[in-house]
Parts: C-alpha cells; sequence; structure tokens
C-alpha cells in the first residue's frame, strides 16, 4: 500500500478516534453531573430526615413526660385502683 493512500486514511482513522474521545468526554461529564445531583438530592432527603427524627424524639418527650404526670396523677388519687386496673390490663400467665 503506498503512503499516498495510507495519509487518508490515517487523517479519517485519526478524526474518528477524537470524534470517539470527545463523545466519551462529555458521557463522563454528564454521568459526574449526574451522580453528583444524585448525592445532592440524597443529602437533602438525609438532612431532612434527620430533621423528622429530631422532631419525633423531641414529640416522644413530651408523651412520656405528660404519661409520667398522668401517672403521678392517678397513682395519688387512689394507688390501690391503679394497682388493680393495671392487674385487670396485664394478668400474670402462671
Amino acid at each position: 500500500m503506498p503512503l499516498s493512500q495510507i495519509f487518508p486514511i490515517a487523517g479519517t482513522l485519526a478524526s474518528v478516534v477524537a470524534a470517539a474521545v470527545v463523545v466519551l468526554a462529555a458521557y463522563k461529564t454528564s454521568a459526574a453531573k449526574v451522580w453528583r445531583d444524585e448525592a445532592e438530592a440524597q443529602k437533602e432527603r438525609a438532612d431532612r430526615l434527620a430533621g423528622d427524627l429530631t422532631e419525633i424524639k423531641n414529640r416522644l418527650s413530651r408523651i412520656e413526660a405528660e404519661n409520667a404526670r398522668l401517672i403521678q396523677l392517678l397513682t395519688s388519687l387512689d394507688p390501690a385502683r391503679l394497682a388493680v386496673a393495671r392487674l385487670a390490663d396485664h394478668p400474670t400467665e402462671d
């Protein structure tokens, strides 16, 4: 094959390789952007869930405090009736 035929083929081949490199780089850049966007979305979701968890813990603490206050009120009224009510709710298994 003469040199005059190799140069056009080599030029075409170099153009195809360069185009493939450009397409591959664009794909990787796009993939990186997609992963970055996904990571940001997951971080926002994690922050929101952390806030929800804090709110749930605060509500649970308030409910536990209210229950303790109600139990204290009940036992101060008639501790014997409270004990009977607890036994009726949770009978012991022999």
